[in-house]
């Protein structure tokens, strides 16, 4: 933008200043022929009364050099004599002293010659010339054009200076905004704009910091809606605690157990995230608790969410086939984050198909990823797109296989749905592998070794 402003303002400076310079530049060669013309002419009428007072050659030779010391000026008397240097052509001389009249002629190889003819006492005709050498004509004409482009030069640079500044101001401003809307972005909610530049940015800069409160207000009012909405989940919670324990030790409480325990953690950890005080930055804006990521055995915790599911599929006669390929595949995501991905897959095959539906589960690995399928023998999916949409579908909430792409993109991954060979849907997310640790040097090592102990 600074560069446009300042091509804009050195362009428009630049036609203003040729439109007055142009003009100008004519105005003062006109003026400075008129001046060298109106010299001469007054030197040639001056010398007039000499010629009808006396014809004496040294007499008239005196008064030329007096008018013009520069020789330039000269005397045709009649009879052919001339005193002085003439300039003349023959024939505009001649018809001078013919008709009696003042001529004035540029010359071919350049200046300008005035005849003024003078009638003398017994009727004859003198002519005094007047020559104007082209130097005389155009005398001052550069030095004045100089100055008017010296100062044309500096207004156009002037121009581009202030129309640089008054850039530098908006593109400053408009950096500050963007720089702040990108680290908004990224999830630094400290992120504020100091308002300045023109008044158009100013405003811009206070509506995103009056956007960015409103975001931290329902950022908070949202998680004030989770707490209590995961708070009241306690109730039917507590309800099935009683049940299983009504249950005993027979054969079928044991996993209805386990799947208690796991909601009741599940629950507590969306309450404790929800209550977490958020903490305050130096601007006054709260910034969202950040989990760590750890590295997973995806391996491990497939073998054991298969563990879970394969028994709840024997209590419904679900053919259940699991296969596991990776024998080493950390992956960068918590635990809970790749579990909560089997149990959403997993889990939509129990609740969109019927009791008896065949399934499959698998983990393979690639180079740089390892892909976790699950299909089934049901009806599939009628419009993946829409499925993936969080609300969209009308059959269940979208939670699930939402959770499954974002979880997947954390890792460099992606999501498919297609539909598999055991003819129902098939759901495959690809994770990218994490990256190994550095390696230590020598010199961190003899660093680590020689650091002192801590107390």
């Amino acid at each position: 933008m600074r560069r446009t402003l300042a091509r804009v303002a050195l362009a428009v400076t630049s036609m203003v200043a040729l439109s007055f310079l142009i003009p100008l530049g004519l105005l003062v060669r006109s003026e400075a022929r008129t001046q060298a013309i109106t010299a001469a002419e007054q030197r040639a009428a001056a010398l007039a009364p000499v010629l009808t007072l006396t014809d004496d050659a040294t007499a008239v030779r005196q008064a030329v050099a007096g008018l013009d010391p520069s020789g330039n000026l000269a005397v045709h008397q009649p009879g052919g004599r001339s005193i002085g240097s003439g300039h003349a052509p023959p024939d505009l001389l001649r018809r001078a002293q013919r008709d009696g009249e003042s001529l004035a002629r540029n010359l071919p190889g350049g200046g300008w010659v005035y005849l003024q003819p003078v009638v003398l006492p017994q009727g004859r005709v003198a002519v005094v010339e007047e020559f104007v050498p082209q130097s005389e004509l155009e005398r001052g004409v550069t030095a004045s054009l100089t100055v008017m482009a010296l100062l044309a030069v500096g207004l156009v640079v002037g121009s581009v200076l202030v129309a640089d500044r008054l850039g530098s101001r908006v593109v400053r401003s408009s950096r500050n905004l963007s720089s702040a809307a990108n680290a908004l972005g990224r999830g630094d909610l400290e992120s504020r704009v100091d308002p300045m530049g023109p008044p158009e940015l100013r405003e811009a800069g206070q509506a995103f910091n009056a956007m960015a409160e409103r975001m931290l207000e329902l950022l908070a009012v949202e998680r004030e809606l989770v707490a209590d909405l995961s708070h009241r989940l306690r109730t039917p919670l507590t309800a099935l605690h009683l049940a299983t324990e009504r249950m005993g030790a027979g054969p079928d409480a044991a996993p209805v157990a386990a799947a208690v325990d796991q909601l009741e953690s599940e629950l507590h950890a969306v309450i404790t995230a929800a209550r977490t005080p958020l903490a305050v930055g130096h601007m006054g804006a709260p910034d969202l608790p950040v989990r760590d990521q750890v590295l997973s055995a995806a391996t491990e915790i497939v073998r054991r969410r298969a563990g879970f599911w394969t028994t709840l599929a024997a209590q419904q006669g679900r053919p259940c086939q699991v296969e596991i390929t990776a024998e080493d595949a950390p992956i960068d995501l918590p635990e809970d984050d790749l579990a909560a991905v089997i149990d959403a897959l997993v889990g939509n095959v129990f609740r969109h198909t019927a009791p008896g539906t065949a399934f499959a589960l698998r983990l393979v690995r690639a180079a740089q990823s390892v892909t976790l399928t699950v299909e089934d023998a049901g009806p599939g999916i009628a419009d993946p797109d829409d499925a993936l949409v969080r609300g969209a579908s009308t059959a269940s909430t979208g939670l699930g296989l939402d959770i499954a792409r974002r979880a997947a993109t954390a890792t460099r991954g992606a999501l498919t749905i297609d539909r598999g060979p055991m003819g129902g849907a098939r759901v495959a997310v690809r994770f990218g592998l994490a990256s190994p640790p550095p390696k230590r040097g020598p010199l961190h090592r003899r660093r680590a070794r020689t650091r002192a102990p801590s107390v």
